[in-house]
């Protein structure tokens, strides 16, 4: 059996980072991806995906991404089920990322100032 999923999007907002009481790091954020295909509108739609890193993925997620940077994640879907205070089953949907490739680099360094292009195009890369 395969469980592989392979997105490209931007992130919609700066990633959470929070440590598990068992100490591990988890880092959750959104992934905006557009459809291949315009809708009947006339525009391209877009769905709006939870993403979830664990441990040093999620910690360098937390640190080297934020609000529209462009990424490429893969890893598996997981969707669980819950049950709400009022007896309505709800779903939860994420991916589980194993491993992220940043796709564009920061408008912005750390002082302000305006980040310096890679001249020879390469992109970094941080592994679960």
């Amino acid at each position: 059996m395969l469980n592989k999923v392979i997105l490209i999007g931007r992130l919609t907002r700066e990633p959470e980072l929070r440590y598990t009481p068992a100490g591990h790091a988890v880092a959750t954020f959104t992934l905006a991806v557009d459809r291949p295909y315009v809708g009947e509108n006339g525009e391209r739609e877009t769905d709006f995906i939870k993403i979830v890193a664990w441990r040093k993925l999620g910690e360098a997620a937390a640190q080297n991404l934020g609000k529209g940077r462009l990424v490429a994640v893969d890893g598996r879907l997981q969707i669980e089920t819950y049950e709400t205070k009022d007896g309505s089953k709800r779903l939860d949907v994420k991916i589980v990322a194993e491993n992220i490739r940043y796709l564009s680099w920061p408008k912005k360094d750390d002082k302000g100032d305006e980040a310096q292009e890679d001249p020879a195009g390469y992109m970094d890369r941080i592994d679960a």
